[in-house]
């Protein structure tokens, strides 16, 4: 069963991003073995530092169709799935930083891979610790490096999969399940793009209060005198 866009509002990602598009597409191809692909899309953002994938509006769009019945799977088996995929995923993340170690830091920037998003990322992962696992996983970009971040960092691996599989449930079946529910909703069923681009925006959120609260205390250190002239 294909569920077409019901709103005219446009999406912020290129059409082979939209996750309604992205799920329609694999339910054309694939019927109920389109969990599959999307599992396979979590574990490629999540676990191959490919961070321009719809990761929480993907999710979110997953349960709405389980909820509307274009995705003929029981919600439990989706949700495990998912969680699989989310847990699979961070796990080759760490894989790759605990063994390809600060090279993965040293490479240059491109459209995929950027520094500043990998020095923001270990910023993060410094400040919150093993909860940065957690709450990474709702920040775009964050959650694509965070387990690097933690390989990198050597964090003890029986400590890295405990937070694995709480983030993991935490975003892979929360996102998921609130998506299901939503979508129970007239408003949120009839303007799904609208919803996507809020469950976009939110997300976002983190980055921005970070990026508030870095001006701010840059604004209140005062700055070092200048040397006296010889």
């Amino acid at each position: 069963m294909r569920v077409p866009p019901i709103t005219t509002v446009p999406m912020l990602l290129p059409s082979w991003m939209d996750p309604d598009t992205l799920i329609n597409g694999l339910l054309d191809q694939f019927g109920t073995w389109a969990v599959a692909g999307i599992a396979l899309i979590v574990i490629i953002e999540t676990g191959l530092l490919f961070p321009l994938l719809p990761g929480d509006s993907l999710l979110f769009t997953v349960g709405l169709f389980v909820g509307t019945g274009a995705i003929d799977m029981p919600l439990w088996l989706v949700c495990l799935i998912l969680f699989l995929a989310a847990f699979v995923g961070d796990q080759m993340g760490y894989a790759i930083g605990h063994f390809a170690g600060p090279k993965i830091f040293d490479r240059p920037n491109s459209k995929i891979f950027n520094q500043q998003q990998i020095a923001r990322t270990h910023a993060f992962f410094e400040r919150y610790g093993g909860r940065a696992l957690i709450l990474g996983r709702f920040v775009p970009f964050v959650r694509t490096y965070i387990p690097v971040a933690a390989g990198i960092g050597k964090m003890p691996y029986r400590h890295f999969i405990s937070y694995n599989a709480i983030g993991a449930f935490a975003w892979g079946v929360g996102v998921t399940l609130l998506g299901y529910w939503l979508g129970g909703f007239a408003i949120v069923r009839d303007n799904i793009e609208v919803a996507l681009i809020l469950i976009v925006a939110v997300s976002l959120l983190p980055i921005a209060i970070e990026w508030f609260n870095a001006r701010r205390q840059a604004k209140r250190t005062p700055e070092s005198p200048a040397a006296p002239a010889e």
